[in-house]
């Protein structure tokens, strides 16, 4: 009021002003319409507003952040802000931004209180963080939640008499100390649980769930009486080291089952499943009591050793039918089926079959020596099959040839005379007529 102003009401207005700055030093709560992206708090003049007081909450439900300009933009003063909106869309909740001017604005995350001042400077006006950078001399006991837009700063030592404490050397960095009656430092996560935790009075740290890293780098070694232990040394490299009732070390897949275990005291290791590499190389000799086993020396080169009821090595393929076998305590060699030579085939055994039936299931090279009139004749044919006949006719012998062999009847001719032949034949049908194609040389002796 000007001199000799509101005569008769200077009462009045003096307790309205009064009043007016009272509320400037307490507690206002302004709504924002639903869903408001930008709000407007126009401080009234001479008259009460809840956004002259000092703290002031802001309610409301949003489905996006909103900017909240404080008017007129010539004041200038400070306050404490909360953000107290709901999510009124499901994807918040939400930030307010507190801006006075064209100026810098303080973004207030939704529950959460900040001190602000505004500048009051006009169309640029500016909001600025009050707490920007504060500083505490002594020490500070916080009883609620405390939410740093920048960061917290210690700048002492803890000390061992501390009951939680946060500091601060050159040399040790950060520093958390603690003392309960069960562990001296304790974290926990946003469900109250406990994450990891030093048990009070020791070293240890206790990981409660899963820990993840990009390495894991253990700078010791274990000892033969650690229960689990990981470790290294400059010589051993990695060290796993265990001891169970029934194995040392166990490894184990997804579904909790056995991959690898070394057998309680034993240097032994058992792999349970299938397992794979680029090369297998074994450093040493089987032994006759082995039940299956590949070792290798200089002089043997690999080494099947195995001993079975029926065979002592059994080759066999992926239908588990037996492809090749060593029956038990023999040295024969058994192949079950046909077998198919990429390269040259070099076989020692040649049958005799001098009445020209040649079974073919037995050799594939045969000699005759006729005594008598032969009919050439061919028995467990193979497609496929082909090999040669020393065939020597003892005395103008007649021969003849089955429905199954196509030959040229001069050959035949030829061949019952007296003399010596090369005889050579290929079967281009396990059965049937003039399947097994054979031709003969002229007379060799």
């Amino acid at each position: 009021m000007a001199t000799g102003d509101a005569s008769g009401t200077w009462g009045t207005v003096t307790n309205t002003n009064l009043e007016l700055i009272a509320e400037a030093f307490g507690f206002g709560t302004e709504a924002i319409s639903t869903n408001a992206n930008t709000h407007t708090s126009t401080i009234a003049d001479g008259a009460t507003d809840p956004v002259r007081a000092m703290y002031v909450k802001y309610t409301g439900a949003l489905d996006s952040d909103c900017t909240i300009t404080i008017a007129p933009n010539t004041l200038n003063r400070v306050h404490i802000i909360e953000n107290a909106t709901t999510d009124s869309g499901g994807s918040g909740p939400y930030n307010i931004i507190i801006k006075q001017g064209s100026g810098a604005t303080v973004t207030i995350a939704n529950g959460q209180v900040s001190a602000v001042y505004l500048d009051g400077a006009g169309s640029g006006a500016a909001v600025a963080d009050a707490l920007t950078d504060l500083s505490i001399a002594g020490t500070f006991n916080a009883a609620a939640d405390i939410v740093a837009a920048g960061t917290l700063q210690a700048a002492g030592d803890t000390a061992a008499g501390d009951d939680a404490a946060i500091g601060y050397t050159s040399a040790l960095g950060i520093i958390v100390t603690g003392q309960g009656s069960t562990n001296d430092i304790t974290l926990v996560n946003d469900a109250d649980a406990t994450v990891l935790s030093v048990p009070t009075g020791t070293v240890n740290v206790d990981i409660v769930g899963v820990a993840t890293a990009a390495t894991f780098e253990p700078d010791g070694d274990t000892a033969a009486g650690d229960d689990a232990a990981i470790g290294y040394t400059s010589a051993e490299g990695l060290i796993l080291t265990g001891q169970g009732s029934t194995n040392d070390v166990t490894l184990k897949n997804d579904a909790d089952a056995d991959v690898l275990v070394v057998p309680t005291g034993t240097t032994n290791v058992d792999i349970v499943g299938v397992t794979t590499a680029a090369t297998f190389e074994p450093d040493g000799d089987t032994a006759a009591g082995d039940n299956a086993a590949i070792g290798y020396t200089a002089a043997e080169g690999l080494i099947l050793t195995g001993q079975g009821s029926t065979s002592d090595v059994t080759i066999k393929n992926d239908a588990d039918a037996t492809v090749a076998s060593i029956a038990t305590g023999t040295t024969i060699l058994t192949v079950n089926d046909d077998v198919t030579v990429v390269g040259r085939a070099i076989g020692s055994t040649i049958t005799a079959e001098n009445d020209a039936t040649y079974d073919l299931a037995t050799a594939n090279n045969f000699t005759t020596t006729t005594a008598g009139s032969v009919t050439m004749t061919f028995t467990n044919k193979a497609a496929g099959q082909s090999g040669s006949i020393k065939f020597v006719n003892g005395g103008n012998h007649t021969v003849s040839a089955h429905a199954d062999v196509a030959i040229n009847a001069d050959i035949l001719t030829a061949l019952s005379a007296t003399g010596t032949y090369f005889v050579t034949y290929y079967v281009t049908a396990a059965s049937g007529n003039n399947t097994i194609l054979v031709g003969a040389t002229a007379i060799l002796t």
